[in-house]
């Protein structure tokens, strides 16, 4: 039976009056809550997608043997295996498994405990060990809220709506750190950790309109929508898409060609993302010095293990970093960089990932314990999505928002947030730890308040002997 075009597909939706664009499938797609976009063929109503609902063939169609999520045609199948998306391909150069994963084959045999498996006495004596180990952390500097003149314009376009003030604000804090450092200026190049759109790096750019020779590298595993990398004339924009776990900076070509300085930046590199980020930076990267061979950083001390006598081996190849924290519940202890630091306080994998799920109390403690977001709330939650919305504002997947973890400490939601934060700040100093064991001098600063976002806490570090700016 064919559908009218205002018959019901799910509760309070209906058909869009306008039907399918001309020459695009009749299909509608509920979970878009529009019609299939695809091209269909001379005198069909469906693509090849979508045949089986509603046309009579006798070609059959199975689910890709690559990725079951897409269908193709059975006798069509060793064709489409040659050009299907996802398919194996070639690894970048810059490609190298695992290079920042830490210790790959880290093996504890630890077995990660669920907060809500645990009793009133371990979850008080838990708490104890939390509020002991962190009694001495200085907590986040509270002056940093900075803004820079290159988003005075967007920052006061009366257009803007809420969410796009909230990221324009993060941004033009990131840039006045950047600036107060020292890091902004001409032969430069700009990595951007988790890239995203690549508004971080747009913005850096605008900046930097009269400095030539700086260069970006945006580094996004996904396909992203919407990039601005495109609209950049000047600087060289460069997009690897690759997993930060697998970067060799020292193996991209336009790199080692320029050889120019780095700066690391990201805003909410999400979790283990910063130290996979952090790990590539200081201690996978070659120092390349004016044609020199590659020095390479012990990864204990953070000396130079070959030509320490040359004085160029004191020049190092990344000059700052300066990433906004995100989303510290999905860190993972076998990639987190202050592993060493965690075991000079007595704790290990066990107390990491108590602590770990404990931190998102932080962001959702403002949540009413055990609420669940109903069917509008997620859907407004999807359509946002793509309008860089900020993940840690509504955490669908994270379970220990809920209350489950802490009946029986009965706390009020002001304890939860004040425990959630602790938990940031010990993860965060490990971080710290591992950055000036390897020759940084570094800080953690409020960069924002936290009406603009949840997450307001900033890394930056500078090499030691490059502090004077710092």
């Amino acid at each position: 039976m064919e559908l009218n075009e205002f018959q019901v597909v799910t509760e309070g939706e209906t058909r869009n009056a306008a039907g399918p664009l001309p020459g695009r499938c009749g299909y509608f797609v509920q979970r878009k809550r529009r019609y299939c976009k695809m091209i269909v063929s001379e005198g069909k109503k469906f693509c090849g997608e979508h045949a089986e609902n509603g046309e009579e063939t006798s070609r059959r169609r199975i689910p890709c043997p690559l990725d079951p999520k897409h269908t193709v045609y059975e006798d069509q199948l060793q064709k489409h295996i040659k050009k299907c998306n996802s398919r194996e391909k070639p690894q970048p150069v810059f490609y190298v498994q695992n290079i920042n994963s830490g210790t790959v084959d880290l093996d504890t045999g630890e077995e990660q405990v669920s907060l809500s498996s645990l009793s009133k006495e371990e979850l008080q004596k838990l708490t104890e060990t939390l509020l002991r180990v962190t009694s001495d952390l200085d907590p986040p500097l509270p002056d940093g809220k900075l803004c820079h003149s290159a988003l005075q314009e967007a920052l006061n376009d009366p257009t803007n709506g809420d969410t796009a003030c909230k990221h324009l604000k993060q941004q033009a804090s990131i840039l006045g750190h950047l600036d107060r450092l020292g890091l902004l200026g001409t032969s430069r190049c700009f990595v951007e950790f988790g890239a995203g759109r690549g508004k971080l790096s747009h913005w850096v750019n605008i900046a930097l309109e009269n400095d030539d020779d700086v260069h970006f590298l945006l580094v996004e595993r996904a396909t992203t929508r919407f990039k601005v990398d495109g609209k950049q004339k000047k600087s060289t924009f460069e997009r690897l898409h690759i997993d930060i776990q697998h970067l060799s900076l020292d193996r991209v070509p336009s790199l080692v060609q320029k050889r120019l300085p780095v700066i690391g930046i990201g805003k909410h590199l999400c979790g283990a993302g910063t130290d996979l980020a952090l790990r590539c930076l200081v201690q996978n990267y070659s120092n390349l010095v004016r044609g020199s061979q590659c020095k390479r950083l012990k990864i204990d001390t953070g000396e130079l293990t070959d030509n320490i006598e040359d004085k160029s081996a004191n020049t190092c190849p990344v000059e700052g970093i300066v990433i906004a924290l995100c989303c510290h519940h999905r860190c993972d202890w076998h990639h987190y960089v202050g592993r060493d630091f965690f075991q000079k306080l007595g704790l290990g994998q066990r107390e990491f990932g108590l602590f770990q799920r404990m931190s998102s109390w932080a962001t959702c403690g403002s949540r009413t314990p055990g609420q669940v977001l109903n069917s509008s709330e997620k859907t407004e939650l999807v359509e946002t999505e793509e309008h860089d919305i900020e993940e840690h504002n509504i955490d669908l997947k994270n379970p220990d928002c809920d209350s489950e973890g802490v009946e029986g400490l009965a706390l009020t939601v002001e304890e939860r947030e004040n425990l959630g934060r602790l938990c940031k700040l010990l993860l965060n100093h490990g971080r710290l730890d591992y950055l000036n064991s390897m020759g940084y001098t570094s800080s953690l600063e409020y960069y924002t308040e936290p009406e603009v976002s949840l997450e307001n806490v900033l890394l930056i570090a500078v090499p030691q002997l490059q502090s004077t700016h710092y």
